[in-house]
This record gives C-alpha cells, structure tokens and sequence, in this order.
C-alpha cells in the first residue's frame, strides 16, 4: 500500500481532475472523459497497477463518471431549452448498440493499443475544431434513416474505445449537420448519459487479474477513484453549463481543439516510449 506522501498529491489530482472535467463537461457537452482517462490513467500507473488491462480500468471509471456528469449537465441545458430531444432518441439506440459492442472490443485489446486509439481518434477531433470552418457542412439537417444507423453506432463504438461522452465526436457531427453549436454542446450532453449507462453495465462484467486491478474494482469499474473524481465533478459541471451559454460559439471550439490536442498528444508519447 502506498505511504501517505504518494496517496494525498494522487487524490487531490483525482479532485482536481474531476473539477476540471465537470467544467468541460457543462461547457463543451464531453462528459469528462478527455480529462478523467488520463488522470486515472496517470494515478492508477503511480500506484504500481500498470498492466496490458489499465486502460480498461480507466475507459470503464471514466464512463462510470460520466453518467453522472452527462446527467448533470443534460438536466443544466435542458433547463436552458437547449438539448434537442428529437435528435436525442432517434440514436440513441445506434448508440447503445455501438457502445456495447465497443466494451466486448475493448476488453480483448491491450492498454497499449487503446491508448493509440484514443491518441489517434483525438487528434483527428482536435484538428477539426482546430481548424474546421464553422461554415462547412455535410447537409442541411440531422441525418435519418440508413446514414443514422450507420453514423450513430459509430458514435457509441468510438466513444467507449476512448472512454468518453457523446461530445467529443457528437459535437463535429451535429455542427457538420448545421446544429448551432450551443445546442449540440447541450444534445451531446445527453449522448454521454447514453453511451455510458449500457457500457458501464457491461464493464461491470468484464474479467480483470486480481493481481491487476486497484482495490474497490468491479469488473473494470474501480469504485474508489470514480467517488473521487465525481465529487467535484458535481459542482462545476452546472458551472461550465453557465459558462457555455455566455461565451461565443468559435471560442467554444477553439477551448475544446485545444484541451483534446495537449492530451491526445501525451496519449500517444506514453503509448509509443513509455
């Protein structure tokens, strides 16, 4: 067990990433999950739990965060008018499909290959909000029909290999399909309750080495740094739904380009040399 000098600095960066993460959550409608992946990823390898499952662990506590986050933050832009509820149902069930063959994925990959997925996927996220004009469009309005089924169980595979909420890749996909921003950030809010509640539910059942695994783990789901990280989360994810609300649409994607490039980035350098 570690000593007292390593646990203090490891939970309050826990509190302080879950902070940050409720922040992005209200703000840019991503659930945590850029944030909480790393930083669990970071705490759990300090503790001496690195192995070919940590990533695992992390996917599946940041998804278990975020139900709570997506949940607080949908309730916050709901109250706002903002959550389009129409776009919501028609995939959300794509989405559960999706995510629930992307847990069965996960589960038989290596950390080491889930960390180049979620570096990878990220930076082609970030390079778009980066440097994609608000006037390009790949239609008029949300896709329906056989372009939903396809898109929307790719937005809940993708999600659960990296362990995020809906906004990451909702948020490109509504504004390319002429959404205002300020409404995806908020609809994507409820893509993260959608992705994460059947994901974490499978997690729960996916078989990690005892030897591997940090105490308080179900499944994939470690329990302890989930508590942690959620009781900031809480508090400043209605913050963030604040903060959205009164900040320009181009200053929105510029916060979100950014935050995914820095950690996709240091995703990919500890994936390739450690």
């Amino acid at each position: 067990m570690p000593d007292i000098s390593t646990l203090v600095p490891l939970v309050g960066l826990l509190l302080v990433g879950g902070a940050f993460a409720g922040l992005l959550a209200g703000m840019l409608g991503v659930g945590g999950g850029i944030i909480h992946v790393p930083v669990f990823f970071y705490v759990f390898q300090t503790l001496g739990y690195d192995s070919p499952q940590l990533m695992q662990i992390c996917l599946a506590t940041s998804l278990a965060a975020i139900i709570v986050t997506s949940i607080r933050s949908a309730m916050a832009h709901h109250r706002r008018g903002a959550v389009d509820w129409s776009v919501l149902r028609g995939w959300a069930p794509g989405i559960v499909i999706g995510a629930l063959v992307g847990v069965g994925v996960a589960a038989a990959l290596r950390s080491t290959t889930l960390q180049m997925i979620f570096g990878g996927v990220a930076i082609v996220i970030g390079l778009y909000l980066a440097f994609g004009r608000p006037s390009w469009r790949l239609g008029g309005a949300m896709p329906t029909g056989m372009v939903r089924a396809a898109m929307s169980p790719a937005v809940g595979f993708l999600s659960v290999l990296m362990g995020i909420g809906g906004g990451s890749l909702g948020v490109p996909i509504m504004t390319l399909f002429g959404v205002p921003m300020h409404r995806a950030v908020a609809t994507a809010a409820g893509f993260g309750v959608v992705i994460a509640v059947p994901s974490v539910a499978a997690f729960l059942t996916v078989q990690i080495d005892p030897g591997a695994r940090p105490p308080m783990t179900i499944g994939a789901v470690n329990f302890a740094a989930f508590a942690v990280a959620v009781s900031t989360t809480l508090v400043t994810a209605p913050i963030g739904a604040q903060i959205a609300h009164r900040l320009d649409a181009l200053v929105l994607r510029r916060v979100f380009a950014v935050f995914i490039l820095i950690v996709a980035l240091n995703m990919l350098r500890k994936a390739l040399w450690g």
